[in-house]
């Protein structure tokens, strides 16, 4: 551990202090994706006179938010390798916070023209900075807050609060459409979630305060600059995205892509792909810390490889077993989500461990967040163009291609489970 002395740390107040911070980081994401359809409506008229709109629509709805999440990877990482990770923690909880209340009091276009998307677009802008910035920083404070033998039970957190946000987001969205009607939901109601989000930027921000600074004086003194862990850790970086390709496709894939798929391409009810898409986040939210804890034991290399290859063998029959009903769509999606916490649920403790804590943040933030921009971010898109074009059965074979290339990388990786966090 670096920074600290063991006996300094509480590992329960460490886990708490990262688990919920990143939960209502998520929260805040997650909401603005249930709501679109609100907010477009009302912030992007599709009567609008202006030949701007529609422009600044497609830009803050679909990539505003992921552009940002390398940057703020990249400061974000260095304000944590400079001034320590529970200061980054601090800032990218409250401009969460701040964005989420931004977004809440946007003006309708109605009200204020062209000022109502630039709102927007700035709020998006700062949701996307935060969720770069809160990746980079909270991964390398669960790792190394951790007590030798459990970097990986604790990395597995990372994905188990990533989940619950989500499912916040949902339960928050669906529980504001069951008890508003759509004029009210129009109105006012798609705000309240976005308020709710700053209460919970400034408990999560309590929480944060009393969390143990990670990494010491001295090694702050060190004061690395912006891009020093790309020059001095090329190979590294590299090594980062393609870990990350083919888990974070697949992870956007089953999480937030297959009930739409299954709506496109099986023919499967709206309510039917969302209540699926729930039960089977649930399901892996709770698989998580069993994966992160068997890699502790057996290594992350095995578990890597079971994501990798697993699903490069199963992701093509599994989507082509689509067939319409709500019970296949669930086995499915289960059967994904096992594949899928080999990945996810040590990613964060392999980031870590490829990297000295001198620039570790900022090491691991920008590849990876790029990479999930680049590859994550688009699968919807991906899959949404095969099928326009008439090839919707090439999506599961993309997928499958990229978890192999991943999969050659997890068999050339060193083994670091066992070894010290290096310093």
């Amino acid at each position: 551990m670096t920074g600290t002395e063991p006996g300094a740390v509480r590992p329960a107040r460490q886990l708490l202090a990262a688990s919920v911070g990143n939960a209502v980081e998520w929260y805040d994401w997650y909401a603005y994706t249930y709501l679109a359809t609100y907010i477009a409506d009302e912030v992007f008229p599709k009567s609008a006179d202006d030949s701007l709109v529609p422009l600044l629509s497609t830009f803050a709805v679909f990539a505003v938010g992921f552009f940002m999440r390398p940057v703020g990877g990249l400061l974000m990482g260095a304000v944590a390798d400079r001034r320590g990770r529970r200061a980054a923690l601090t800032v990218t909880i409250l401009m969460m916070g701040a964005s989420s209340l931004l977004v809440g009091v946007t003006p309708t276009y109605a009200a204020a023209g062209l000022l109502a998307p630039v709102v927007l677009v700035l709020a998006r802008l700062l949701q996307g900075l935060s969720v770069g910035g809160e990746f980079a920083a909270s991964t390398t404070f669960l790792v190394e807050s951790a007590r030798p033998g459990r970097r990986g039970l604790f990395a597995s957190f990372q994905y188990v609060s990533t989940t619950a946000g989500q499912l916040l987001a949902s339960g928050v969205a669906e529980l504001l459409v069951r008890l508003l009607d759509d004029g009210q939901m129009h109105g006012w109601g798609w705000r309240v979630p976005f308020w709710f989000g700053g209460v919970l930027s400034l408990a999560g921000f309590w929480i944060r305060r009393g969390a143990v600074e990670t990494r010491g004086a001295a090694a702050r003194e060190e004061r690395p600059g912006l891009f020093d862990a790309l020059r001095s850790h090329p190979r590294a970086s590299l090594l980062i995205a393609g870990i990350t390709a083919g888990g974070t496709l697949a992870y956007y894939t089953w999480t937030s892509y297959l009930p739409t798929y299954a709506e496109l391409n099986a023919d499967v009810s709206k309510g039917d792909a969302l209540l699926a898409g729930t039960c089977s986040l649930a399901f892996f939210g709770l698989l998580q810390p069993v994966g992160g804890r068997l890699s502790d034991r057996w290594g992350r290399r095995p578990l890597l490889l079971f994501f990798g290859l697993g699903f490069a063998v199963a992701v093509v029959p599994l989507l082509h077993a689509l067939d319409g009903s709500f019970t296949t769509l669930l086995l499915v999606q289960l059967a994904g989500m096992v594949l899928l916490t080999g990945f996810t649920s040590i990613s964060a403790a392999v980031n870590a461990e490829v990297f000295p804590a001198r620039v570790r943040a900022a090491g691991i933030g920008f590849p990876y967040s790029l990479t999930v921009a680049l590859f994550g971010g688009t699968a919807p898109y991906v899959g949404t163009l095969f099928k326009d074009i008439g090839h919707a059965g090439l999506f599961p074979w993309y997928v499958a291609v990229l978890c192999l290339a991943s999969s050659a990388v997890y068999w050339r990786l060193p083994e670091t489970a066992h070894r010290r966090l290096e310093t």
